[in-house]
């Protein structure tokens, strides 16, 4: 098998310190937000030249959480409840042969700042804080976009909507431009399909904050907030 040397241009700054939470795809939680810093090497002010033209864009990659050097033909999917195996290239499972990963994200508009140079801030990313990025591309509605696509099991994803209890005396410790983008990671249902206890307090990291939380059939419960 040909091994081939790809490299690093950037890394992104996001409100999730570990992998629990982070929406199943780009663009669930639009209010998300984040910003792509470039390494140096990939600084100079030419490289996005008429970027600012589009409005979404194609992000490329590392699952960097999960790099091993074995991989399976199939893998078992949380939206199928973590027991039905599927083929991994029907799947976009983290654990695959050159954990790759692959995102469609708003472009907010590029800053230039005076330490990172030109960075760009994005909307609706499914990326852990740190995240290497391999390549960016321009999302291009007439060839990018298909209207009559099909979504296999993934189909199904609106069903698993949370409905959220987020008590204000709660809501309010957070900054008030993180209120909305945490509402929406809560109703995606951070928990693993398998997990079903009521009982049971999780805990999610967000934005220098712990959230602590229950869930009851439908309903999710935010218990109590503080920074981490």
């Amino acid at each position: 098998m040909q091994d081939v040397t790809i490299r690093v241009i950037a890394h992104i700054k996001s409100d999730f310190p570990t992998k629990f939470g982070i929406p199943r795809q780009s663009g669930l939680v639009d209010s998300l937000r984040a910003t792509i810093i470039f390494e140096p090497e990939f600084r100079n002010p030419d490289t996005l030249r008429g970027i600012e033209g589009y409005s979404h864009l194609w992000l490329i990659w590392q699952f960097s959480e999960a790099v091993r050097k074995d991989w399976s033909p199939t893998v078992r999917p949380p939206r199928l409840g973590g027991n039905t195996r599927m083929g991994v290239f029907a799947t976009r499972s983290p654990f695959r042969p050159n954990s790759l990963g692959l995102s469609s994200v708003k472009l907010l508009g590029v800053e230039q700042t005076a330490e990172y140079g030109s960075v760009l801030h994005v909307g609706g990313a499914d990326l852990m804080d740190g995240t290497p990025i391999f390549d960016i591309k321009p999302y291009i509605p007439y060839g990018d976009s298909h209207p009559e696509a099909t979504g296999g099991f993934t189909d199904t994803a609106g069903e698993f909507l949370l409905d959220v209890d987020f008590p204000e005396s709660l809501l309010s410790l957070l900054p008030e431009d993180k209120r909305e983008a945490v509402i929406g990671v809560l109703s995606h249902d951070p928990r693993p399909s398998y997990q079903k206890d009521s009982d049971r307090v999780y805990g999610l990291s967000f934005a220098g904050f712990d959230i602590r939380f229950t869930v009851t059939e439908d309903r999710l419960q935010v218990q109590e907030v503080s920074r981490l």
